[in-house]
């Protein structure tokens, strides 16, 4: 990337997480944050935010690596994750989580045993350090593709609201969402920009499951008859959470 696009590039992206910052007030001086960090392009670009901020606020940081003990890639990533902690000296921990066994106990299916057992797993990480707050990668396609799952599954109409900024996790715990206004091809550019590396999961590839069917196939579609769809899926969404009646 040029110099000159590199600087407007980032003059963009820093402006939208200004904007999202200004809303929300992710970050509060002293309010500890917990970020889920699984290596890929996603939460590489959070961790780096997230380092970022902490320098600037400040605030007390830790990386999680949470193995579902599913994939032989797991080890790799995990050191991965603790190799960027070192270089930014920010703590890492690495958890596992036996989603085999819940599929088994609960009778799950396997993606809402991960997330399931995977939110439970920060959850209690956070409780453990004092950490008022959680941090994940979700970005804007994540909120576009959120939006037409609960589409095709027939939901009610609040699920249209998809993955809000900020949610509840228990009493003292919030989920935050940081990087909603940005888009994947953007979170791409950003790691280029910094010459960070990443990992990428190849089961973020298998068409059979739904998610992926709809990141691969549908929305390429729909871009290519309106280039601006996840904008304004996000902006619907967003819309629909807005709905008082929603939320009352």
């Amino acid at each position: 990337m040029a110099p000159m696009r590199r600087k407007e590039f980032m003059a963009r992206v820093w402006a939208r997480l200004r904007k999202s910052q200004k809303e929300e007030k992710f970050f509060e001086a002293g309010k500890g944050i917990l970020g889920a960090v699984s290596g890929g392009p996603d939460s590489v670009c959070l961790a780096h935010y997230l380092y970022s901020m902490s320098l600037r606020v400040p605030f007390p940081l830790e990386l999680v690596y949470i193995n579902h003990g599913l994939r032989k890639e797991a080890a790799q990533e995990a050191a991965f994750v603790r190799s960027l902690g070192k270089n930014w000296g920010v703590p890492v921990s690495v958890i596992k989580i036996n989603v085999k066994g819940a599929l088994k106990m609960r009778g799950l299916g396997l993606e809402e045993a991960c997330r399931k057992l995977r939110y439970q797993a920060l959850l209690e990480r956070a409780e453990a350090l004092g950490f008022p707050l959680v941090a994940v990668g979700h970005q804007m396609d994540d909120q576009a593709e959120t939006a037409l799952l609960n589409l095709l599954r027939g939901v009610q109409l609040k699920a249209l609201g998809a993955m809000p900024p900020r949610r509840s996790l228990s009493q003292n715990v919030e989920l935050i969402r940081p990087l909603l206004s940005l888009r994947r091809s953007e979170i791409l550019e950003y790691l280029k920009v910094h010459e960070l590396s990443f990992k990428m999961d190849g089961s973020n590839d298998d068409l059979k499951l739904t998610r992926n069917w709809i990141r691969h196939k549908v929305l390429p579609l729909l871009e290519e008859r309106n280039p601006k769809i996840l904008e304004h899926l996000s902006g619907i969404a967003r819309q629909v959470r807005a709905l008082k009646s929603l939320s009352a």
